[in-house]
């Protein structure tokens, strides 16, 4: 096996509730430049805010509801209850855990990629109270970027969104020659293997199900991440 089905990756989010600029509650605004992200909300209310060509948009979150978005789409959870848990499902296991997220932070920080490194990035540190107080400058600095973005598309400048996709761009641009090795090795081995398996079957032939084999996962993790408390698994 090269990963979990699909070459994704799942996650347990517990979204933070501390409030923000504008009077609400939730995490960090951002965007993804290559990975296609989806959620299963288990419990609470809250909503999802988006930017993306179709403007800016709000969507509700409550238990059962189940919703996906594609690359370049700015999303910013909210947590309305204080008690919202979702199930994150990421296209590209390994891309996003890689660096395939941008914050939106002010456009000075964006321009400069090793300020806006160090501002993402949360100290190594064993202490709670330390990463608690990082991870939430940190969404505070996002959110500061994210408020006169989302005015903008809101009055119908896209160019904002523009000028966000070609900072994002610019900053995981070193990345790609380390994330193209792991699409190769999880997300295309995967997509390859279901193929071979299709021209094994056409040919009347069942020799890959011999290889039958059941995984189970590292794990689990606790850390801060972007939108909330982050429980993950190895699931390599």
């Amino acid at each position: 096996m090269t990963g979990f089905p699909g070459g994704t990756s799942v996650s347990h989010l517990r979204v933070y509730d501390w409030p923000t600029a504008d009077g609400l509650r939730g995490g960090s605004p951002h965007v993804h430049t290559v990975s296609a992200e989806g959620y299963v909300v288990l419990r609470g209310t809250g909503l999802l805010e988006t930017l993306s060509g179709a403007g800016y948009e709000e969507h509700e979150l409550a238990a059962g509801r189940v919703l996906w978005f594609s690359p370049g789409t700015v999303h910013r959870l909210v947590n309305s209850g204080g008690d919202l848990e979702i199930v994150v499902v990421m296209q590209n296991s390994g891309l996003p855990e890689a660096g395939d997220a941008v914050f939106t932070f002010p456009p000075g920080v964006l321009a400069d990629h090793e300020r806006y490194r160090k501002a993402a990035a949360l100290p190594a540190s064993d202490d709670d109270a330390v990463l608690a107080e990082a991870a939430r400058t940190r969404r505070d600095l996002a959110i500061e970027g994210y408020l006169p973005l989302r005015d903008r598309v809101r009055a119908g400048d896209f160019t904002a969104l523009d000028d966000l996709h070609r900072a994002a761009a610019g900053i995981v641009q070193d990345l790609v020659p380390r994330w193209r090795e792991l699409w190769r090795q999880r997300p295309l081995a995967q997509a390859a293997a279901t193929g071979d398996h299709l021209d094994a079957l056409g040919a009347g032939q069942a020799g890959h199900l011999a290889a039958a084999a059941v995984a189970t996962a590292g794990g689990p993790a606790a850390k801060y991440g972007m939108c909330g408390h982050l429980t993950t698994w190895n699931l390599h």
